[in-house]
């Protein structure tokens, strides 16, 4: 008999399609039986040669390796991802992958969630670890769908974006270029200011790309380089400082440094950022086109820039006017 029920309550199958070919195999339900009996007669009937693959026993943390090494090594911040992913993969017991359900995964999540890890951290990590999983079947190095398909990011609530005013971009700068000990960091602010650069684009310019009155932003995270117009006198500045200092030091931490010594305070997580948004909302504000904006910050999708969109001086004007109570 081809399938047999055994005394655990299990589903034996023993199946011999050709000839000196036999495969056995047992499962939890009969459905499961009878589908690799059915798949391994059809199976036997267009290739003779063919066997059914062995179980795929590797654990998630093999598989965030397996994916790195396929493709998250061309990554921008593909270590980075790397090191978030196998720290995910001990939080959920590390197990073997194929075993991964979403259910478990969102049990998890809410433990993660009230713990403290903020929303926004965990729609990362879900977007990380699909991420992995789409690769890799993309790639044929596992056989089993995404058991993360169905799994939504949480709802947030969106937070508006803080930007910098026209007294507080001082109050800034005068504190940057108090710090003696770090030369140049008010000037890769006013790199960010002038540009709308990332902190680490800005801070990685070198004397090839400041000429022409523009910088060329090379390694940026669309993995675009990008040319930004600039004054006179801020290239001047910038050829000044290479050719006394050298280049820009890492001074990303130094700059949160001083500016916990100003009486600006602002959302956690918007740091150097700040200065990108003060950069695109005065932008918008002064009447900047979102489609320039979105080439100047260089986002892939309008979507991000669309987030400036509500600064513009005309913003949602009509409502003042087409409103049913604009003629009472």
């Amino acid at each position: 008999m081809a399938i047999e029920q055994l005394s655990d309550g299990r589903w034996k199958v023993d199946v011999e399609p050709v000839k000196g070919k036999r495969f056995r195999k047992t499962f939890k339900t009969k459905g499961e039986a009878q589908r690799f009996e059915a798949t391994c007669r059809a199976k036997c009937i267009e290739s003779p040669s063919w066997s059914p693959k062995p179980k795929d026993k590797r654990r998630l943390s093999e598989l965030v390796d397996r994916h790195y090494d396929l493709h998250g090594h061309t990554l921008a911040d593909g270590e980075r991802v790397r090191q978030i992913l196998i720290a995910l993969a001990k939080d959920l017991g590390n197990p073997i992958a194929i075993t991964l359900t979403a259910n478990a995964y969102c049990e998890k999540r809410r433990h993660q969630l009230d713990a403290g890890v903020h929303g926004k951290t965990l729609n990362n990590r879900l977007g990380y670890l699909k991420a992995v999983f789409n690769q890799l079947l993309r790639l044929d190095d596992i056989d089993y769908p995404n058991p993360l398909t169905k799994v939504r990011p949480l709802r947030l609530q969106e937070r508006p974006l803080s930007f910098l005013s026209a007294p507080q971009i001082n109050e800034v700068l005068d504190a940057l270029d108090a710090r003696e000990t770090t030369p140049g960091i008010g000037l890769v602010a006013r790199v960010c200011l002038a540009t709308g650069a990332r902190w680490g684009e800005a801070q990685a310019l070198t004397p090839e790309r400041v000429k022409n009155g523009a910088v060329t932003f090379a390694n940026t995270k669309s993995r675009k380089t990008r040319s930004i117009p600039i004054s006179q006198a801020l290239e001047q500045q910038l050829q000044h400082h290479f050719k006394q200092h050298g280049l820009f030091s890492n001074c990303m931490l130094t700059f949160s440094r001083v500016l916990d010594t100003t009486s600006i305070k602002l959302p956690a997580g918007q740091a150097t950022h700040v200065l990108r948004h003060t950069f695109a909302s005065h932008f918008v504000m002064r009447g900047g086109n979102i489609l320039v904006l979105q080439k100047i910050l260089g986002h892939a999708s309008l979507t991000m820039t669309m987030r400036y969109a509500h600064l513009a001086p005309d913003h949602l004007q009509d409502a003042l006017t087409l409103n049913p109570l604009a003629d009472k």
